[in-house]
C-alpha cells in the first residue's frame, strides 16, 4: 500500500506540472494586456511600463515559466497582480469557504441521491421508481442559477425559513480562525449560536450546489443496485432466508459502491472548483468568485494559482477514491 501511495504521488507531481503548463500557455496566449487591466485606461505607459518590469511581463515567456517554476517548488505561488498579495495568502482565505460548501453539497447529495436510488432499484418499474428517476433526470436538467434564485425567492423571501446570502447574519461575529471553516472553528470554541447560523446558512447553497450530484447519484445507485440484485449470490442470499434489508444492506450495497464512490469523487473535485455560479448568487466568499475575478482582471498568476489548486484537488480525491476501493472490496489489493 505504502509504495502505491509513493508512486501514486510521485505521478501527482507530473500531473500537477502538465496542469502549470497547460495553464500557463493558455492565459498567456490571450490578445490582451494584464498591466493595462490592473492599472486601467488612464495609466500612463511609463506606469505600464515599470508594472511590467516589477512583475517580469516584460521577459520571454519562457523565461517567466521557468521563474515561475523556481518559485513553485519552493511552495510559493508568486503574487496576484491585482490584490498584490502572495496568492498562497488569497487561497487561504478564500478556500475554506470553497471547501465548507462543497462538504455540504456532497453530503446533501449522499442523503438525497443515495436512498432515492436504492428505493427506485427495490421498487424497479412501479411508482417510487419513476418518482426518484423523474427527480433525476429533472435535478440533471436544472440550471443552478435558476434553481438558486428559485430557492432564495422561496424559502428566504417568501417563507422566511432560511436565511439570505453569507455565510453569517450580520449581526454575528465569526469564531476565531483556526480551520477556516465557520462550522468547525464554532464547534472549537463551542459557539452553538454561531454554529447554527453558520448551518442554516449553508442548506440553501449546498442543497442547489448539490442537486445534480444527487441526480447523478439517484441514477449511479439505481444502475449499480439492479445490476448486483441479478447476480447469484444475492439469491442464495434469499434464499437462506436473510431479510431483503440485510441483503440490501450487507451483501449488495457493499457490492454496488465502487462505481457510486467512482462517481463521487468526480463530483467531489468537480463541485470544489465549479462552485462559481452558487457563490455568486449566495454572496459566499469562496475561491469561485476570486478565480472570477482573476481572469477578467487578466491575473495571469491568480489564475494558475487556482487551477494548480484545482488540479491538486481532483488528485488527491481521486487517490483517496481508489484507497477506499480496498475497503469496500477486499478483492482489491495495491500490495
Amino acid at each position: 500500500m505504502l509504495v502505491y501511495i509513493i508512486r501514486r504521488v510521485a505521478l501527482m507531481v507530473f500531473v500537477l506540472w502538465g496542469v502549470s503548463l497547460a495553464a500557463f500557455l493558455i492565459s498567456h496566449a490571450l490578445p490582451a494586456d494584464p498591466a493595462a487591466a490592473a492599472l486601467g485606461n488612464n495609466a500612463r505607459e511609463e506606469q505600464l511600463t515599470a508594472f511590467r518590469e516589477r512583475n517580469g511581463l516584460d521577459r520571454p515567456l519562457a523565461v517567466q515559466y521557468g521563474l515561475y517554476m523556481t518559485e513553485l517548488v519552493r511552495g510559493d505561488l508568486g503574487s496576484s497582480l491585482r490584490t498584490q498579495n502572495p496568492i498562497t495568502a488569497d487561497l487561504r482565505q478564500f478556500f475554506p469557504a470553497t471547501l465548507e460548501l462543497t462538504l455540504g453539497a456532497v453530503v446533501f447529495a449522499v442523503l438525497i441521491g443515495v436512498p432515492l436510488g436504492i428505493v427506485a432499484a427495490l421498487t424497479q418499474g412501479r411508482a417510487p421508481d419513476l418518482l426518484a428517476r423523474t427527480f433525476a433526470l429533472l435535478g440533471g436538467a436544472t440550471p443552478v442559477y435558476w434553481l438558486a434564485i428559485l430557492a432564495l425567492n422561496v424559502f428566504h423571501e417568501k417563507l422566511g425559513w432560511l436565511p439570505g446570502p453569507g455565510r453569517l447574519d450580520a449581526y454575528s461575529l465569526p469564531p476565531p480562525v483556526k480551520t477556516g471553516l465557520v462550522t468547525i472553528d464554532a464547534l472549537l470554541v463551542n459557539d452553538r449560536e454561531v454554529f447554527v447560523d453558520a448551518l442554516r446558512h449553508l442548506i440553501l447553497p449546498g442543497l442547489v450546489l448539490g442537486m445534480f450530484s444527487a441526480a447523478l447519484l439517484t441514477r449511479m445507485t439505481r444502475s449499480a443496485l439492479l445490476e448486483v440484485l441479478s447476480q447469484d449470490y444475492i439469491r442464495t442470499a434469499r434464499a437462506k432466508g436473510l431479510t431483503r434489508a440485510r441483503v440490501v444492506a450487507r451483501h449488495a450495497m457493499r457490492n454496488a459502491s465502487l462505481p457510486i464512490l467512482t462517481v463521487l469523487g468526480t463530483l467531489f473535485g468537480s463541485l470544489l472548483t465549479g462552485a462559481v455560479l452558487t457563490e455568486t448568487i449566495f454572496s459566499w466568499p469562496g475561491i469561485g468568485g476570486y478565480a472570477t475575478t482573476s481572469a477578467i482582471s487578466l491575473d495571469f498568476p491568480a489564475v494558475m494559482g487556482v487551477t494548480l489548486v484545482a488540479g491538486l484537488a481532483y488528485s488527491v480525491v481521486n487517490l483517496l477514491v481508489d484507497l477506499l476501493y480496498a475497503v469496500f472490496d477486499p478483492r482489491i489489493s495495491y500490495s
